[in-house]
């Protein structure tokens, strides 16, 4: 299974896993599964759709959230504030999991986002896409 880091109790984040991993993340009590990762990337990751598809075949929704560090934080972070705060175990995926990272620290609110970015620091994340928001 691809290896993730807990951000919280509730949301795992994580560089790009295979659609192999979807059945194991749904073994280990992921709900959800949210991808922020756009198609085409680098040459030979899975899709969104592979990765979508896995998922749903191993009883777990999926969230497209892609940005890129031209469109970050992208259109609707409430959008994806909902997925990271779900009640639900939550796995978050990008190339390496700081676009994750940033974008749960971009959710939090305002009085919020220092601690957020404090605790993705100290889990050696680079918040550099999010350093503005904080």
């Amino acid at each position: 299974m691809v290896k993730s880091i807990e951000l919280t109790s509730g949301l795992l984040v994580s560089g790009q896993p295979q659609p192999s991993d979807m059945a194991a993340l749904a073994s280990a009590g992921v709900k959800t599964v949210v991808c922020n990762r756009p198609d085409g990337e680098e040459a030979g990751q899975p899709s969104m759709d592979e990765i979508e598809q896995a998922a749903t075949a191993a009883g777990m929704k999926f969230v497209r959230y892609p940005v890129n560090p031209q469109t970050f934080p992208g259109p609707d972070v409430d959008t994806v504030a909902k997925a990271f705060d779900s009640d639900e175990k939550t796995f978050a995926y990008c190339r390496t999991g700081t676009r994750c990272a940033n974008l749960w620290v971009v959710s939090r609110s305002p009085s919020d986002r220092r601690g957020a970015a404090e605790t993705a620091h100290a889990l050696g994340y680079d918040l550099a896409l999010s350093s503005r928001s904080i």
